[in-house]
């Protein structure tokens, strides 16, 4: 299998292609990610563009980035992805596109109908996994990641910025998922057992942005 990963630059993705480097038959062939044009940041995760760059560079892999406009429509959405698909499987080889979705079983249904349209196969090595367990053995692995986003309405907008550790996850209500899949928070890893290398970063400052409350995550100068 030549597979190109979907990239949020977020702990599950990393721990995604964690499990994807340690499978004999899977060739990784890159990263696949979604940017916002107008602000040159990942959709919801508001990462900035040259965090993804530093990552795609600590994980030795080429960075597939498909832009996005502002707004944009699942139409708009579905024509630009798809397109991507097609010069994925055409000019690289690729045979599959593996997501890091851990239960969300509308997600996983809509991501295997529009693979049906790409001629692609979808893959989806963590899913299903218990997620408290899973958020531990990712921090036990060494990996190190922040809060970029929380949703405020499901956890306190103190929590942006944080760092997503043993003392986070013994901070959160039991209704919150250990892994945010339910959206209550998304974010952004630096280093960890995926990397060749760690990536040094600056935490920045907190705001609130149309009901979420982001922080800016910067490349350490």
């Amino acid at each position: 299998m030549r597979a190109v990963l979907s990239w949020s630059s977020g702990k599950d993705s990393a721990w995604t292609l964690y499990q994807l480097q340690q499978d004999s038959n899977v060739e990784l062939v890159g990263l696949l990610t979604t940017i916002n044009s107008e602000f040159n940041r990942v959709a919801m995760h508001a990462v900035r563009e040259e965090l993804l760059d530093a990552q795609a560079k600590a994980a030795g892999l080429k960075l597939f980035k498909v832009g996005l406009p502002w707004p944009c429509s699942n139409e708009d959405y579905e024509r630009l992805i798809l397109n991507m698909f097609s010069t994925l499987k055409t000019e690289h080889q690729v045979t599959h596109i593996a997501y890091g979705d851990l239960f969300l079983e509308d997600i996983r249904l809509y991501r295997i109908e529009l693979m049906k349209r790409s001629g692609l196969q979808p893959l989806f090595p963590i899913w299903g996994l218990p997620t408290k367990a899973l958020a531990h053995e990712m921090i036990a692995s060494g990996i190190s990641a922040y809060l970029t986003c929380v949703d405020p309405k499901q956890l306190s907008a103190d929590f942006a910025g944080s760092k997503f550790d043993a003392h986070f996850l013994s901070s959160i209500n039991e209704d919150i998922d250990a892994c945010g899949e339910n959206g209550e928070f998304h974010t952004f890893v630096n280093a960890g057992p995926m990397f060749q290398s760690d990536i040094a970063i600056t935490v920045g400052e907190s705001l609130m942005r149309e009901g979420f409350s982001y922080t800016d995550i910067m490349l350490a100068t």
